[in-house]
């Protein structure tokens, strides 16, 4: 070899190791799927967890299906072992309609829950109830109609943060008299009830209806129920009717009062919150939580509040408590669940709902961080007595004219 020839080491045969990235893909290539399968979980590390068994629930829900419908708590659920599936339709439809082989049914309001739990105790089934949140009945508007009544005397600015205002409370007795004729002291003809366009000097709103608040149909929503209370505790001089006379002649009495407009469609809140919405019902009955969580939404997306749309909190106020009826063992796992579990509950708070483990101290902070305005009420508001329940059905009848749609629990 010559001298000047640099010496040439001998060839190295250099074994790697495959990321695991290929190894899996080459894995897949080789093995059957089971084998796959097992070696991918041993790799994950997820091989040892326990694999949790995954309960269906059957249910019946009317508007607070809202909150379980919801991505975030279908999530939270799953991570529980439960899936929901819904059947909608109406509070009261539910409480009149046959309810076997479902594990919950979950009315809007107490007088549906009531008449499922009196049913059901009768067959000698009785259930268990929940109340994993509140709900108050409110009148939502737009500004220009919110500030007609303002400047009438029939409704309040209440106190906010400085701009706008989004909350208002709405002198009850003051906007049924303009309905039955009646205005600042002064009684027409009963039968002609003002209109939008005679109480607005300042031309803000150009409407010749009726000025009346449109509910869901009285004959299946709870809401619609709900606000014919409120109604009739008005005209009955701040007090419930005591016999079924009373009842029969205060419901065919305050009729004009809930549908001389007609019954609308089922989900007021989806209207109400279109884009054609104000031109379909200026005033229309809802929950509180369903405005609330319009509102989070719109400053999410936004960056700001939808100061076109606002709350009317009537002066004479039912507080709504929702109660969840387990009919099941499952069903009373679903409701405790619901009930207790903190982010669940905080999970309802961020969809706008009042939970009851959660003060107003943390609802307050909740909606002031994210730069929503609070609610506020007055402490001397009147707090109405709904009729008892055979004397609510009775006039909800009369009024909606419902059809009998009772099939038996």
């Amino acid at each position: 070899m010559p001298a000047n020839r640099p010496a040439t080491e001998e060839p190295r045969l250099t074994v790697t190791r495959p990321p695991r990235r290929h190894l899996r893909r080459a894995l897949a290539v080789a093995l059957p799927v089971p084998v796959i399968g097992l070696v991918l979980l041993v790799a994950s590390g997820n091989l040892l967890l326990p694999v949790r068994p995954v309960v269906t629930i059957e249910a019946k829900m009317a508007s607070k299906r809202d909150f379980f419908q919801d991505p975030e708590v279908e999530r939270l659920l799953m991570k529980h072992g439960f899936r929901v599936h819904i059947t909608s339709m109406g509070s009261r439809e539910i409480a009149k309609q046959n309810y076997d082989g479902y594990d919950v049914v979950f009315p809007s309001g107490q007088p549906a829950a009531d008449l499922i739990s009196r049913e059901r105790a009768r067959a000698n089934r009785p259930v268990l109830l929940y109340r994993p949140f509140i709900s108050p009945i409110v009148l939502a508007t737009y500004r220009d109609y919110a500030e007609v009544l303002a400047t009438e005397g029939v409704a309040e600015r209440l106190p906010g943060s400085g701009g706008p205002p989004m909350y208002y409370t709405l002198d009850m007795r003051k906007f049924l008299d303009l309905a039955r004729g009646k205005r600042k002291g002064v009684q027409r003809d009963p039968e002609d009830g003002y209109r939008w366009d005679e109480i607005d000097d300042k031309n803000h709103v150009r409407n010749g209806n009726k000025i009346l608040a449109q509910t869901s149909d009285i004959c299946e929503a709870n809401s619609a129920g709900t606000y014919l209370g409120l109604v009739a505790f008005v005209e009955h001089g701040n007090d419930a009717p005591d016999s079924e006379a009373e009842a029969e002649q205060l419901a065919r009495r305050i009729k004009p009062l809930l549908v001389e407009q007609g019954l609308p469609s089922s989900e007021r809140a989806d209207t109400y919150l279109s884009p054609d919405g104000q031109g379909i019902a200026p005033i229309s009955v809802i929950y509180e939580h369903q405005f609330l969580a319009h509102q989070l939404r719109h400053e999410a997306h936004k960056d700001e509040t939808d100061d076109e749309r606002v709350l009317l909190y009537p002066s004479t106020r039912f507080v709504t408590e929702p109660q969840l009826v387990a009919l099941t063992g499952d069903g009373a796992r679903l409701g405790e669940l619901v009930s207790e579990d903190p982010e669940l509950q905080h999970r309802a708070m961020e969809l706008g709902f009042r939970t009851r483990g959660a003060g107003s101290d943390e609802l307050t902070r909740f909606l002031i961080e994210r730069q929503i305005p609070v609610p506020t009420t007055s402490s001397d508001d009147t707090r109405a007595v709904l009729p008892s329940l055979p004397l609510l059905e009775k006039m909800i009848e009369i009024v909606g004219d419902c059809p009998d749609r009772t099939d038996g629990p």
